[in-house]
């Protein structure tokens, strides 16, 4: 009635099919929910984004994730400003950093550049040359005034309809809606 000399079905599926023996996730792959510039990606100019990212490529020019996470892989190599909701270095950067929240420069980090955060982390190891600016109203200014960089630069418009224009009194820009652009004139 039963023969015990032959094999369950699913045991031999599982002999004959072998299991993978390492893992296809490096350690330095992004936890999930980040964006991820690849070793071989280069990229010259504005990078800006609305979802965390880390980089183990070559940027040059400025980084804006104002209200995301910006991590600096092994692997990166950063020629630019940098500005984000919180910063994590373990590869290279040269240039000016300012994060919202923290900074974190890890032992192997290379930093040439000042930054402006109000929590900064300084692993033993690291190498750091610049300045660290802690003051909290430092911090709001410096990311107030990239924001209207950005926006004068790039001639942007927001989904609430706001755009850049340069105040007649101040001559400074300064970002308003369709709506107080046309109360202002009326």
């Amino acid at each position: 009635m039963f023969e015990l000399s032959k094999k369950d079905p699913t045991e031999a599926d599982t002999a004959q099919s072998p299991k993978p023996s390492r893992s296809y996730r490096t350690a330095s792959a992004a936890p999930e929910g980040y964006a991820v510039i690849g070793r071989s990606i280069k990229i010259v100019g504005d990078l800006q984004g609305d979802e965390d990212l880390r980089i183990e490529g070559d940027i040059d020019g400025t980084i804006q994730l104002l209200n995301h996470s910006l991590t600096i892989g092994a692997e990166g190599r950063i020629n630019a400003d940098a500005y984000a909701k919180s910063v994590i270095i373990d590869g290279e950067i040269n240039g000016d950093v300012h994060g919202s929240e923290c900074v974190t420069i890890r032992s192997k980090a290379r930093v040439v550049g000042n930054i402006v955060s109000s929590r900064v982390s300084l692993e033993e190891g690291a190498q750091f040359r610049g300045s660290i600016d802690m003051d909290p109203n430092s911090v709001k200014s410096a990311l107030e005034k990239v924001q209207i960089q950005f926006a004068v630069k790039d001639g942007a418009r927001d989904v609430s309809g706001a755009s850049p224009i340069r105040s007649e009194s101040t001559g400074r820009a300064e970002t308003k809606t369709v709506a107080e652009k046309a109360a202002a004139k009326s």
